[in-house]
């Protein structure tokens, strides 16, 4: 048996193990969710949530300290789902984790909202138009609440530059730094809690259940969006190397430093950026490799998109390099089956070169369909492996509105497309119709892998 069999019966072999981890972490976080909730309702049904009186508004004000409390632990659980905490990157993968953080904010920004109203109401006896008034005397007079009312708009700006409407007319890079006044709008919110909640700190049970889980998001933070990002920059000292010009404005970056093999990155995944070249430094932009990793330099293909992007040409060499990372599920790791599907659109085609360079398959197992509009990327690249390793290429050109480039026409390029593990990057309209597509065609959930162009 030659080294390249041995190490695919060995990735073969370990595959189930990994998949049942991640099971097993993605059963446990929606235990844990869940558990959270019932625990802070059965506070509340013991302390007569359930028999407070109709009259003089005590029933409005219990379901309003319901909502407090149901909107505070899914505050944390928002927190926690976009902490970077490895665990659960593995498990859910980052598109899957975005898709439920703004599930989780929404909800728990609605649930806020009833609160403030619902306990004004109730603090008026009842009276809805005496609550004005009484909004005023609650935020002036209580501990805390000029804090959380502080913190409340923070969130409200964050919900709203996170509707997709709002989100097209948004600059990546000032959507995310709108999107960092979530952790001050976190934080301003616990002294509010633990001064006038009784739900809070009325027990020692209590006590614990909220401080640790507090305690738990703050590290959450701490440990992996700040402390690993600055433990691996500093370990690895990553820099650039060169760049080098793909097809009109997009751009190749060639990456270098020590001991890249312990990165635990892995084809298909992706880092958060921050070039230290001047303005703009400061915000990171997630771009996938676009060449399997091999331990000594690293490259990512970046289309001019925005200031970030569009800085990238004029990087130097030797500029100092940021990352947070490795993300993405959109690897070897979610795959079940060994027949595989690389479907990309533009630039979405960086990350499935580097999985069509860095899984295993024999000849024949592997079909990449590449939509472009003008000129496809990687041509030469995808001509080699395809020599190489028996990768079979389709190319769609022109536009996307052309019946042999529309999603439905897939099975028409890969007719078995049901057998294989699908992988599929592209812009979020056109992955969302691929996606309906291979399902339709009867590709089982847990073979389909998708990433998309969201933030």
């Amino acid at each position: 048996m030659t080294t390249l069999e041995t190490s695919a019966t060995a990735a073969i072999s370990t595959r189930p193990s990994r998949a049942a981890v991640d099971r097993a972490v993605r059963l446990g976080a929606g235990a844990a969710l869940w558990l959270g909730m019932l625990l802070v309702t059965y506070w509340w049904v013991a302390d007569g949530g359930l028999r407070a009186p109709v009259a003089d508004g005590g029933a409005v004000l219990a379901l309003g300290q319901l909502a407090g409390l149901s909107a505070s632990v899914l505050l944390l659980a928002q927190v926690l789902l976009m902490a970077r905490i490895p665990v659960l990157e593995r498990a859910f993968g980052q598109d899957d984790l975005a898709r439920r953080h703004r599930l989780v904010g929404f909800t728990s920004f609605n649930l806020m909202l009833a609160h403030g109203v619902l306990v004004t109401i109730g603090y008026a006896g009842g009276d809805v138009l005496a609550s004005p008034g009484r909004l005023w005397d609650l935020t002036v007079d209580y501990p805390g609440m000029l804090l959380a009312v502080a913190g409340a708009a923070c969130l409200a700006m964050v919900v709203v530059t996170s509707i997709k409407a709002a989100r097209r007319k948004l600059r990546y890079e000032s959507w995310h730094l709108l999107h960092l006044y979530a952790y001050l709008g976190v934080g301003l919110a616990l002294p509010h809690q633990l001064w006038t909640g009784e739900q809070f700190v009325g027990s020692t049970g209590r006590t614990v259940f909220w401080w640790t889980a507090w305690a738990a998001a703050a590290a959450a933070i701490i440990v992996w969006r700040l402390g690993l990002p600055a433990y691996r920059t500093l370990r690895h000292d990553l820099r650039v190397t060169s760049v080098a010009p793909e097809a009109g404005d997009v751009w190749s970056v060639y990456v270098t430093g020590r001991d890249l093999h312990a990165l635990g990155v892995e084809a298909g995944q992706f880092f958060s950026w921050r070039f230290l070249a001047g303005r703009g430094w400061s915000r990171a932009h997630p771009y996938s490799l676009s060449a399997a990793p091999d331990g000594r330099s690293l490259r990512i293909t970046v289309k001019e998109l925005g200031d970030g992007s569009r800085e990238v040409a004029r990087l130097q060499p030797g500029t100092r390099v940021l990352v947070e990372g490795p993300f993405g599920r959109l690897s070897a790791r979610a795959r079940t089956v060994r027949p595989v599907a690389l479907i990309g659109a533009g630039v979405g085609m960086t990350p499935l070169r580097a999985l069509a360079e860095g899984l295993d398959y024999a000849p024949g197992e592997a079909v990449l369909v590449h939509r472009y509009a003008d000129r496809p990327l990687f041509a030469g690249e995808l001509a080699v492996l395809a020599a190489e390793r028996g990768l079979r290429v389709v190319d769609l050109p022109g536009r996307r509105s052309e019946p042999a480039n529309d999603p439905g026409a897939l099975l028409d390029h890969v007719p078995d497309l049901a057998h294989r593990d699908v992988y599929v990057c592209g812009p979020e309209e056109w992955t969302e119709h691929v996606r309906s597509t291979a399902l339709a065609a009867g590709v089982p959930p847990e073979q389909l892998h998708v990433e998309t162009f969201r933030w």
